[in-house]
């Protein structure tokens, strides 16, 4: 395993956000994270509770899916019938893990019991393509399909095996489903011809719109904690990332990883804890978890850092974590 904590100070930017809508930068100590195999990159996907953390790495073969577990060791995960690029995406607190797979030509998605086993998972309707990307308390999942006409849908399962299609009423072209807490609400974002918007999504199924304020080339939700705050990223007019945190206020702040050119929030547990990857101006990304300065998580003790953003970083070629594109 290697770890690397990021140790300068830098200056936290709102400029980019509309006035009225954001928050003073929370701060975070923020630690690298790669996989001992990792060739090209490591993303971490979601964390849990118990600081437990699903993600992949990739090398020359493709991608290989993982658990990191909360002393920082890697688990392997390795799902029966995979051929290549293997993922995970979500971890609940009972250990359960979803994630998805490809043999061959199609991919399928799959669920990863506490114990090892198996299950996967396809949604009907679906040509070729499941995406599982977050599971809750209660063992609901949420992802996204490809149909026969090569358009998106999100869906929740639940816990009994049934689905319910996800379509955002302004969607045109596409909606996915990312992430999922224990009160059933759910976020991800749907496709328009203006680009990608984020949305929240009830236990009672209304759906509500957002934008990212400094978003032109869409708003990528991740995840979403017990309290209803949402974090992800956006793209600004040069398709540069940035990550967010969104309050149950619809106020946001903006998280950059310091010395970035790309931060995407993947995930958000209990205590405040985020996770996802970065670019450093290439094409090799890597991990990483940003801890709250009030938060106690199994990392060394390091320098806290506030978030930077809006530094004129040159584009880079990167691309997102979850599927469709």
């Amino acid at each position: 395993m290697r770890q690397i904590l990021l140790t300068a100070v830098v200056t936290f930017a709102l400029a980019s956000f509309t006035p009225g809508h954001t928050r003073a930068a929370p701060v975070y100590t923020f630690t690298a994270v790669d996989h001992p195999n990792a060739t090209v990159g490591t993303g971490l996907g979601h964390i849990n509770n118990a600081g437990q953390i699903v993600g992949f790495y990739e090398d020359i073969s493709g991608e290989h899916a993982f658990l990191r577990d909360a002393a920082g060791n890697f688990v392997p995960i390795t799902v029966p019938g995979a051929t290549d690029n293997t993922r995970a995406f979500g971890i609940n607190n009972g250990g359960q893990i979803v994630g998805d797979y490809r043999d061959g030509s199609e991919r399928h998605g799959f669920l990863r019991s506490a114990s090892g086993s198996f299950t996967a998972i396809e949604a009907p309707g679906a040509a070729n393509f499941t995406g599982v990307f977050d599971i809750n308390g209660s063992g609901q999942i949420v992802g996204d399909y490809r149909d026969g006409s090569g358009i998106f849908h999100g869906f929740l399962r639940d816990s009994a095996g049934t689905f319910t299609t996800i379509d955002s009423p302004n969607a045109t072209t596409g909606t996915e489903a990312t992430g999922i807490n224990d009160a059933g609400q759910i976020v991800g974002d749907y496709r328009d011809s203006s680009g990608r918007h984020g949305f929240l999504r009830n236990a009672e199924g209304n759906i509500t719109p957002f934008d990212a304020p400094g978003a032109v080339n869409g708003t990528f939700p991740g995840d979403i904690d017990a309290a209803g705050q949402i974090v992800g990223f956006y793209a600004d007019a040069f398709d540069l990332y940035h990550g967010f945190l969104r309050d149950t206020g619809g106020n946001f702040t903006l998280i950059e990883v310091p010395g970035a050119s790309d931060t995407e929030i993947y995930g958000i547990n209990a205590a405040g804890v985020l996770t996802g990857y970065y670019f450093e101006g290439g094409d090799t990304y890597r991990g990483f978890i940003a801890t709250p300065v009030t938060a106690t998580v199994p990392e060394p003790a390091s320098l806290a850092l506030l978030g930077v953003g809006l530094l004129g970083f040159t584009l880079t070629g990167r691309r997102r974590y979850y599927s469709p594109g």
